[in-house]
């Protein structure tokens, strides 16, 4: 009797955008998304919590990671996190200890997750996403529009033409507009 196959690895991205389509402002600065998450009622996180609860592994960038450590409580418990730098020992001892850096290339480090069993994996970071991205290896978007327009900044898509597929969409009355995409990887 043969084994049934591991259901493949699936790779996640979840983030917010303005209603322009920016990630963060031209500093890096995301406090149009904090102004707006602070009027949100109490407990509301538009989903984040439970998408957190699926994930086995969140791959970020540098300058994500600071901006993360920056909030002062660490908002991911015990997920296994792994930044992506080529500099040195940037994990303060603060972080837990499932917190770990790497310089390897996308390819190498997706392939190292998957054949540890994780079933999937949360990206984060324009950067990053973007890698993943022209990689092949981004298997679903879940896009946040916030009703906030900001003129101009650090836009989440830079790399050529995406095709996706709509999967679901769901809309709060305080303005937030979510989209849940599947990536046409055949158009890539």
């Amino acid at each position: 009797m043969t084994k049934p196959k591991e259901p493949p690895m699936k790779c996640s991205v979840f983030l917010a955008t303005s209603m322009d389509g920016y990630i963060a402002s031209e500093d890096g600065s995301i406090h149009w998304l904090d102004e707006a998450n602070a009027g949100l009622p109490d407990g509301e996180d538009c989903g984040f919590a439970e998408f957190l609860d699926s994930v086995d592994y969140l791959i970020m960038g540098r300058k994500t990671f600071e901006q993360v450590v920056s909030f002062g409580d660490w908002p991911y418990g015990e997920i296994n996190v792994i930044v992506l730098t080529s500099k040195p020992n940037i994990i303060p001892s603060s972080i837990p200890k499932t917190v770990s850096q790497s310089s390897e290339d996308i390819q190498s480090l997706y392939e190292q997750i998957k054949n540890k069993g994780a079933h999937k994996l949360y990206v984060d970071g324009g950067t990053t996403v973007n890698s993943f991205l022209k990689a092949g290896l981004v298997d679903d978007i879940t896009l946040t529009q916030v009703p906030v327009f900001i003129g101009n900044g650090i836009s989440l898509f830079t790399d050529g033409l995406l095709k996706l597929k709509l999967m679901a969409s769901r809309s709060w009355n305080f303005g937030f507009v979510q989209n849940e995409f599947l990536v046409l990887k055949d158009w890539l």
